[in-house]
Order: C-alpha cells, then structure tokens, then sequence
C-alpha cells in the first residue's frame, strides 16, 4: 500500500481534477454512489461502515470496484463519519488518521486501475452546535482538521464535502480544508429538505451564491431528496460562474426496523440524472440507496449528454430587507410597554386536567386589577399539565389579559418546538420564556425520555431566528405573505445560584442570543439584587429585569422552601422574623409586609415585577402592588 501513496503527490493529484473539471461541462463526471449501501448489500451491516476500511478493507475495495466498472469516475472515499467527534462514539476516535489514510488508499487502488479520480470525503460531526447543540466551534474545527490531515495524507485528487444541513459547519470545514491542504480542489455540497416552499424563496441561491465566494471549485447538494426533488433545488440553487454537482438519493425511502428501503429503478434514477445534467450539473452520481447498478444507469442514461447551459430561474419574492421584517403592530402590549412602564405579572397556578375555570378566574380578577400579563408555566416539575401555550391562548382570549408562556425544552425535539413557535405565533401567543426545563425523572412519569435537543440558549436563538424570517438552519419560514414571528423573547435566572458563575455565563449567552426580559427567581433583600445587578452590569445591554417576588404565607413555607426546593435561598432573618408571629395569619401579614418594603426599596432598579404568591392566593398579588403605589 505504500506504494501507491508515494506515488500519489497530492499537488500533482489536484491538478489531474482540475484538469478534468475543464471538460466536464460536454462530458459530465460521473460519482460512484452509496458505499453504505453497497457494504450493507453484501452482508456488512455495521452503522459505521467506515470502520471496515480496517476491518474488511478487501470488502471496501470490491465496492469501489463495482462502482468503477459501472462507469464511476470519481471514486469517494469510505471516510463520510471518520472524523474524530464520530469516532469516539464508537470508542476509537485513536483510529481516525488510519481509517482516513486508507479510505484513501483503498480507493486510490481501484482508481488506478480505471483512470479514474479519488474525491476525499467528509460528512458532517451529526451533531449541532453551539448554542443550538452541545457542540463547541473549536472542537469541530479541531476534528475536521484532524480528518483533513489524514485524508489529504493519503493524496486525493479532491476533497468533497457533503451532506451538510448546517451552513456554518460546511463553512468551518470549507475553512479548515483550505488550510490544511491548500492545492485539493474542494467540491462544497449543502443539503436541503424536501420543501417546495422553501425554494421559492431566494435561499438556496443565496447559500450557492455565499458559497461560491468562499473559493471552492465546485458546488452542489446531495442526498435527502430524489432526483425529482433534486432538479428543483439546483434550479433554484445553481448559479453561474462555478461548476454544480448533484447526488440525489434514489428516491425516498420506507425506514422498516430502522433500515432504509428504496423503491426506485435504475431506469427512473438514470431519466432524473440525465434532467439534472441537461439544468447545468456537470458532476452527477447517486446518494442514499445507489448501487452500482444505479450508477450503470446514469451512465448510460448520460451518455453524450452536455451539461446545460445554467440559469437565473426568476423566483417570485419581495425585494431584499422586506422578508423578516416585523411589523411592530403584531408585537404584544408587554413588548411595546417594556422599558416604557412599571410592568406587573403574576404566575398562575396550573392544576391537573381538563378543568381550567380556576386559572381562568385567578387571570379574570388580575386583569381587572390592572396587571399586565400572568405567567403560565410549562409542565414545571416535569408534572402533567396542559399546554402552556394552548392555556395562553384560552386566557388571553377569554380573560382580557396577556400571558407569559413558558416552553421548555424537555419534551420536544427541534423539531416540535419550532413547530410550537409557529402554531404560538398564530394564535397570537407572543410572550415566550424559554426554560430548560426540569428533566422528566423528577416527575410524574420517571421514565419518560427527556429531549434536550436544545437548552433554553439554544431555544431563545430559534425564538430570534424566527423573529428574523428563518428556522434554526437559518431557511426561510415562509414564502408567502407572513415572513417572521412577532414574540418577546424572555428568560430565567437565579441571582442566588450555587454556581453563579456559570449561572451568569449562561445569562450573558441568553442575552447575546437575544433575550428581552429576564425573569428572576424569587428573591427576598436588596444585598442579593444589588450583588445580581452588579455581576450583570457588564453584559446586561438593553435586556430589561423582572424582580422575582414571592411571598411566604408561614414559618413552614419559608423552612420548605429553604430546604426543600432546589435554587432558593430565604435569609435568616427573614425566617426569625415571620417565626415571631404566632398564628398562620399573622405569619402570612409579616411576608406581605417584608415582600412590601423589599418592592419599595427595589423598584427602581428593575423593569417590573413578577409575583409567584401562594397557591391561588392571587389577592396577596394584588395586595402588595396596591400598598407600592
């Protein structure tokens, strides 16, 4: 094997694609198609099929050979998931220069035989990062230099990144392949899902467009869609000026016991690769489910076929700056009010079931009381409740008040949640505080599975995302007339936190994605908010406070919640002080009067207050905003 990497010098290599690229436009490259697939076929059947290039490395070269007498003239390399991230899933991240190193060098033996070239491949970590995922720039950054090094190592003619869904991450690949190996072509591929929607929005032409001026050789998009599917995006997708690609999975699979089952003929592949060529692709081939037999398809089909000449297909949207824009009449009363009045809320007491005429009486009575809006958690506890912003949308139609919604996290993927946002915004549910949410073992059902796809960071830049036109993936949500949301965007925090420092770091990220309002935890003397106010001083920008208050109604609720709820913290002397009443009346008079002076004395160092009184003790609310004028 060492042969074949001494005589592979990587410039040389490069310069072989380049060479070839010249005449691809009057006769296409044609790509080999799944290796997953082709292994998967023959009976290897692991999930990562990447570590076969050590353990069944004749299994891998008999693929690519297939590929190659099909017709394939760029091989691509069995290293998509090799990168170091992937690896250590599997517990040999140790292994990554070596299975890069010879995925390289198993194809290259095929490739030499054929004439044919070796496309280095690199899919993406499969994880999403920060703050949307758990995953640090800086570590992605570092795996795929680590897997570039490998691969360019064993001399490629080219390097080919694929199936990115997130831009950020094929632009931090794009970068990294540039550095580690300046003199491989790259061939950048963005994928997108199947939305007939989306492409009628200028998105795709602006990645194309943004991707074409980071210098790559070659764009194009793979997998997720068909080849019926796949033409419509590189109509909208394709620019001229740089060569495109396309490897379109070979239709769209049945999952049964989580294997992907494909339909589609060769014959159909074949008729949908030549219409990709005849749009302007230059580099064609296959994706998810294309065997061999697939790929003699597309050759054949292609056969004397020029790419076509590539065009603006003219898409029917508004002008630049128009799309995203909000229209500040959609905002909600607590938006336009905040930081132009002493805002009040209150949190209401959510109880099991279908029966919500109590939360519709405690909401009645406080908008005739002149609160500004009340507070409806979600699932707090991890206990079975209902919807937050469905009860947000019964309270603000029935009661003639505003609600705070809370969403959380743990029970719905990213998908749902954005989902939820989108209904939210409909129903003209406009204040969102995203929370983490307490995981679902604590809770009514130990069992269930908390999601966590995101964290309340994550959730407020999906928040803003929206507010600003696109979803988490930075699409379009919507080509028609309504182009974003309209929410506040709030947030929770602990001033009297364990660990505050990563309490104020994790603020300090909330507010660069773009909180609003904070909501604090209930707090009881004004050294804890003037130390909180303090610590946030450098960072807090514009983002306004609502003071947590909540008054305690006896010398046993105060002993409970010191001691028995996670994150609060009642001082001493504010325990001795109720402990000097005698009777529960008298106890719950003293909390009023001490959340009284606190208010006072803090008023005019926040936005607003947020009062949490006893359950269902809304009166107690009431009562102490009336004796603070």
């Amino acid at each position: 094997m060492q042969a074949i990497t001494d005589s592979t010098d990587p410039i040389e290599t490069s310069n072989r694609f380049t060479e070839r690229l010249r005449t691809a436009q009057a006769r296409p490259i044609l790509t080999d198609g799944s290796m997953a697939g082709t292994l998967h076929a023959a009976g290897l059947t692991d999930s990562l099929t990447e570590h076969y290039n050590l353990t069944q490395p004749i299994a891998v070269e008999h693929a690519h050979r297939r590929f190659a007498e099909a017709g394939a003239e760029l091989l691509m390399t069995n290293t998509e998931h090799a990168n170091p991230l992937t690896l250590a899933k599997y517990l040999i991240a140790e292994k990554n220069f070596e299975i890069n190193r010879k995925g390289v060098w198993l194809a290259r033996a095929v490739a030499n035989d054929f004439g044919a070239l070796v496309a280095a491949a690199v899919g993406p970590i499969g994880k999403f990062l920060a703050p949307i995922g758990p995953l640090k720039h800086e570590d992605v950054r570092r795996a795929f230099r680590e897997q570039i090094l490998a691969l360019a190592d064993g001399g490629p003619d080219v390097i080919i990144l694929k199936s990115f869904i997130d831009l950020t991450e094929l632009e931090i690949a794009i970068e990294e392949a540039q550095s580690v190996a300046p003199n491989l072509p790259i061939i950048a591929q963005k994928t997108f899902p199947e939305d007939g929607a989306l492409l009628a929005t200028d998105f795709a032409r602006n990645v194309a467009e943004r991707l074409k001026s980071l210098g790559v050789t070659v764009i194009g998009s793979n997998g997720t869609v068909g080849p019926n599917r796949m033409l419509s995006i590189i109509q909208a997708f394709a620019v001229p000026g740089i060569p495109i690609s396309a490897q379109p999975d070979i239709g769209i699979p049945t999952l049964i016991d989580g294997r992907a089952i494909y339909h589609a003929t060769p014959e159909y592949l074949g008729l949908g690769a030549k219409h990709l060529v005849e749009a302007g692709v230059s580099i064609i081939g296959a994706s998810g489910g294309a065997l061999p037999e697939h790929i003699r398809a597309i050759r054949d089909a292609i056969a004397d076929v020029p790419a076509g000449e590539i065009k603006f297909r003219k898409i029917g949207v508004k002008p630049d700056g128009q799309n995203g824009k909000p229209n500040e009449e959609n905002f909600s009363q607590f938006k336009k009010h905040l930081g132009k009045k002493f805002l009040t809320t209150v949190e209401l007491d959510v109880p099991r079931g279908l029966d919500m005429s109590s939360v519709l009486e405690g909401a009645s009575y406080l908008a005739k009381a002149g609160l500004d809006a009340v507070n409806i958690s979600d699932g707090a506890r991890a206990r079975l409740r209902m919807s937050s912003l469905t009860l947000g949308h019964i309270v603000q139609s029935k009661c003639g008040i505003e609600a705070i919604t809370h969403l959380a996290c743990r029970d719905r993927n990213m998908v749902g949640l954005q989902s939820e946002l989108l209904g939210a915004d409909a129903l003209g549910v406009r204040n969102i505080l995203c929370v983490t949410g307490d995981p679902a073992q604590i809770g009514d059902y130990p069992y269930a599975t908390s999601v966590y796809d995101i964290d309340a960071i994550g959730l407020i830049r999906a928040v803003r995302s929206m507010n600003d036109g696109c979803d988490l993936m930075g699409n379009p949500i919507s080509g028609g007339e309504i182009h974003c949301t309209h929410f506040l965007i709030a947030c929770g925090c602990n001033p009297i936190a364990d660990d505050m420092d990563r309490e104020a770091t994790r603020l300090e990220q909330k507010i660069k994605e773009g909180c609003e309002v904070i909501f604090t935890q209930p707090l009881f003397e004004m050294t804890a908010l003037e130390k909180f106010l303090q610590i946030i001083k450098p960072f807090q920008g514009t983002a306004r406070i609502m003071l947590g208050i909540m008054p305690l109604r006896s010398k046993r609720h105060a002993e409970f919640l010191h001691y028995e709820v996670p994150g609060m913290s009642i001082p001493n002397w504010i325990q001795e002080r109720i402990a000097k009443r005698t009777t529960i009346e008298e106890q719950s008079t003293e909390g009023v009067a001490i959340c009284v002076e606190f208010l006072k004395e803090a008023k005019s160092l926040v936005d607003g207050v947020y009062l949490m009184p006893p359950f269902k003790k809304y009166q107690m609310a009431v009562e102490i905003l009336e004796k603070i004028g």
